[in-house]
């Protein structure tokens, strides 16, 4: 079972950075965390898979508070992710045609939420990003829709205001994310894993 659940936790990281790169080449706008990225990339000068890796390492330091429990999943989060980003962005062409572009941008909406969900739902520990989503609905016990959809708006007020690039498809991204997320995190969860309602968390922890 354990190696059930490593290769779901894998499968939905590399699913993650293949997201990013899609969403990358789409050009219609990034999701909220990518435009955050994007924007300390531009002040910073570092590549944007090294700012994946380095802002999931500082982003730990908010689960203080929250007390989400970490594991395997949240140490191969920080360092996968960006990688596979970066592995994506090398293969991927840069797009010419704005039917493309949309493909790649619907593709890059529903495989994020796919890959969320598989990656939690191997029950090794959250992704630093997705902790605070995970200790928040456990703090709160109000539905994770609302609580990945105000994470989500907090980081890309941040990520403009460093110019990260907003379009369309950071707008579609931030509307669908918890509802999308909704859907699939329950697909996902495997009976082993350590239970997570979707709907309503006991506030204790």
């Amino acid at each position: 079972m354990f190696a059930r659940r490593l290769a779901q936790l894998f499968f939905g990281l590399f699913l993650y950075g293949l997201s990013i790169a899609l969403m990358v080449r789409a050009s219609l706008g990034l999701n909220p965390w990518s435009v955050f990225h994007q924007g300390l990339s531009d002040v910073t000068g570092l590549s944007m898979g090294t700012i994946v890796n380095g802002v999931g390492l500082l982003v730990l330091l908010l689960w203080i508070p929250l007390r989400p429990k970490p594991g395997i999943g949240t140490i191969a989060n920080v360092f996968m992710i960006g990688a596979s980003a970066d592995l994506c962005l090398h293969f991927l062409p840069v797009l010419d045609g704005l039917w493309l572009q949309a493909v790649f941008l619907a593709a890059a909406v529903a495989l994020n939420a796919v890959a969320t969900g598989a990656y939690i739902g191997a029950g090794l520990g959250p992704g630093p990003r997705d902790g605070i989503t995970t200790g928040l609905l456990k703090v709160t016990g109000w539905e994770i829709r609302w609580i990945r959809t105000g994470v989500e708006a907090t980081v890309l007020a941040l990520g403009w205001l460093m110019g990260g690039k907003v379009g369309f498809g950071t707008i579609l991204f931030v509307l669908t994310t918890g509802p999308l997320l909704q859907i699939f995190l329950p697909m996902f969860t495997l009976k082993a894993a350590p239970a997570l309602a979707v709907s309503r968390v006991p506030s204790s922890s």
